[in-house]
């Protein structure tokens, strides 16, 4: 399963024709416990670099932008009431949402783990 990610610490894996999307385990550790999710509507169409959520922390809120574009499908909605499965598990239980994907060269272009595991120790 091919991962990538964004400069915004978020990333996005590909699941059959759909990307699901979540925030990387730095986001949620620098974000500290994960108290609220915003989730958009299904059925939203969302442009790579624009806000897709938002994360409320202890904290802070904080903004997920979109790392590619396309129409909101499915929204992760455990994350209502468990908002920690981010902190826990936040490149599995706790993605944020999948998307029908606009542009499969958004995807390509972004960070595979060793380009992003590099831009971290530049942080």
């Amino acid at each position: 399963m091919t991962v990538r990610y964004s400069r915004d610490h978020e990333w996005v894996r590909i699941e059959g024709d759909l990307a699901v999307v979540g925030i990387t385990d730095y986001a949620q550790k620098s974000l500290g416990d994960i108290v609220f999710v915003e989730l958009p509507a299904a059925g939203k169409a969302i442009e790579a670099g624009t806000e897709a959520a938002v994360v409320e922390s202890v904290k802070a809120a904080s903004e997920v932008f979109s790392p590619v574009s396309g129409v909101v499908v499915a929204v992760n909605e455990a994350l209502a009431a468990e908002p920690a499965k981010i902190n826990d598990d936040p490149a599995g239980a706790g993605w944020i949402l999948k998307m029908k994907l606009s542009d499969r060269a958004q995807f390509d272009a972004l960070m595979d783990e060793a380009a992003y595991a590099a831009f971290l120790k530049t942080l």
